[in-house]
């Protein structure tokens, strides 16, 4: 058995889905069967599809914790020729902070709460609890690898791990809203009002609710000139977690459509806007 299946065998045992990389530290490309994405592609991927080939393609959707697949012979050639050892950090319940260069970690530095550090190469790999959308540039010399992603193992690091901070997850919901003093792109309908009677599961009471959702809805009106993105990703978040103790349901998608048109309305496009809110009320689960 050779050191990186060895290293792999010891991370699927304490949950952390592994795949193997090859020369240039990416993953091995797909069989002749899956190329083009010809086979549909694994489940879990951004397109879901019926991919049951036990070799190691389609990249980060191939990690496994499964030690007989890890050990198989379908395997045994991409370890045989392996460069290192790779982990799906959105199925280990992670977040990577990719720190490319001296001034992103000194950012981080000054900027981020403390975590478990990993030395890289020419960076560091601040890794937190929890999990978000991967996004790369998210400002010079960092990117963010959770879901749909793998990062390299290069140890345990050090450090204590903690969970993941607004701030980082606001690096993925990055600004786009529209100066006002360029016109505000218009507002969809108004949505329905949130009631008590469509949220059965719900444990707090009609008054609670709206009076919490009027608050933020004014901080969100309140960020015309920036931020209106930001600020309603972060009201998203609070939302759920009033929530997150009620066996529901809650009628959260009413408050969700509220937000959206909201934050539309003071120049974020909606898109963006719906994206923002939809991580924020995900997110904090």
């Amino acid at each position: 058995m050779n050191t990186y299946l060895s290293s792999a065998l010891d991370l699927a045992g304490r949950g952390v889905p592994v795949l193997p990389l090859r020369a240039g530290k990416v993953p091995f490309g797909n069989c002749p069967a899956c190329r083009d994405n010809a086979c549909g592609g694994r489940p879990n991927m951004k397109t879901p599809g019926p991919c049951d080939c036990p070799r190691p393609c389609h990249a980060w959707a191939a990690a496994t914790t499964d030690p007989d697949t890890l050990t198989g012979r379908p395997w045994a050639t991409a370890w045989a020729q392996a460069q290192a050892v790779a982990y799906h950090p959105g199925g280990a319940g992670l977040t990577v902070v990719d720190l490319d260069d001296r001034d992103a970690v000194a950012w981080a530095r000054a900027t981020l709460p403390a975590t478990r550090v990993v030395a890289t190469t020419r960076g560091e790999h601040w890794i937190y609890r929890g999990v978000l959308p991967s996004t790369n540039r998210v400002r010079p010399g960092v990117d963010v690898k959770a879901a749909l992603s793998y990062a390299r193992w290069l140890g345990p690091g050090t450090g204590t791990m903690t969970v993941l901070p607004d701030v980082v997850r606001g690096l993925v919901v990055k600004e786009e809203t529209t100066s006002p003093r360029r016109g505000v792109v218009s507002s969809p309908p108004d949505r329905a009002a949130w009631e008590h009677r469509v949220a059965t599961g719900c444990r707090h009471t009609e008054r609670y609710v709206r009076t919490g959702l009027e608050r933020g809805l004014a901080l969100v009106r309140a960020r015309r000139e920036s931020g209106a993105g930001s600020q309603a990703f972060g009201v998203a978040q609070f939302i759920a977690r009033q929530h997150a103790d009620c066996p529901g349901p809650c009628g959260l998608d009413v408050l969700e459509q509220q937000l959206i048109t909201t934050a539309v309305s003071v120049g974020v496009p909606e898109p963006y806007a719906a994206r923002a809110v939809t991580n924020g009320l995900a997110g904090a689960a």
